[in-house]
């Protein structure tokens, strides 16, 4: 999977492992930032492998895809994780940004769902593409347009692929997280106001954990999800659903 060094990446690799899977995490940079998450599990007796490689390049997509296939065999699920953004005002948004953006968010989530459906097709069995998504696949966030198009590009790259790829029996979905509290988000639970105003719009009260954003990845990659596909399973405390009646 990719983007499995922090946060709800890292809550998947987890879960999948601790559900039976061999994990191959996917890094960019230093070998270091996938030191954690191997650890982790490593630490409840599961497999992992780390590998260097950029999504948003088809050679190290296909290199992540090949090393999997070396080191276990077989590629079953793939998780497409990695994701960036920057809130900057639209008028103002530097066209470098807008497409490292792009190219990570949407080029990367192409590149391996098309890498990962090629291996899956020849080895046979089926298989399961997992995209992350965001409630901003459908709901506009104000100064944070390329992501927005992106996770929104993601929702019709997925629920097209789902039809072309059925046939050779692999589901894709999505999942689309609300507030899930990560590390990155103590600056903002330690602003009083701006929290408040964050839990205000949840109906549920309260942020979403990563680990309860894994047991929903590790239900749509197990065969209990497998006539579901081309579909967005939002995981939010209602909060897309409260946005969309002010």
């Amino acid at each position: 999977m990719t983007g499995a060094a922090t946060g709800i990446g890292q809550a998947i690799a987890v879960a999948c492992a601790e559900a039976g899977a061999a994990v191959v995490v996917d890094f960019v940079g230093d070998a270091s930032v996938s030191a954690e998450t191997v650890a982790k599990i490593s630490a409840i007796g599961g497999k992992s492998l780390a590998v260097r490689a950029d999504v948003s390049l088809p050679e190290d997509v296909n290199g992540l895809i090949q090393q999997t296939v070396a080191a276990f065999g077989r590629l079953d699920i793939f998780v497409n994780n990695a994701g960036i953004e920057k809130k900057i005002a639209f008028v103002d948004y530097p066209f470098a940004m807008f497409q490292k953006i792009m190219a990570v968010n949407l080029t990367g989530a192409f590149l391996c769902a098309q890498a990962a459906a090629r291996q899956m097709i020849l080895q046979g069995g089926g298989g399961r593409i997992i995209n992350i998504s965001s409630i901003h696949e459908d709901l506009p966030m104000p100064t944070n347009a390329p992501y927005c198009a992106t996770k929104g590009g993601l929702r019709m790259l997925m629920r097209t692929i789902a039809v072309e790829l059925a046939p050779h029996q692999i589901t894709v979905n999505n999942i689309g997280p609300g507030a899930i509290f990560t590390p990155i988000d103590e600056d903002v639970e330690k602003d009083e106001k701006l929290n408040a105003q964050i839990l205000a719009e949840i109906p549920m009260g309260r942020w979403g954990k990563p680990e309860e954003v894994a047991q929903l990845a590790v239900f749509l990659a197990s065969d209990d999800a497998a006539y579901m596909t081309g579909s967005t399973c939002f995981i939010d405390g209602g909060m897309l659903r409260n946005a969309g009646s002010l």
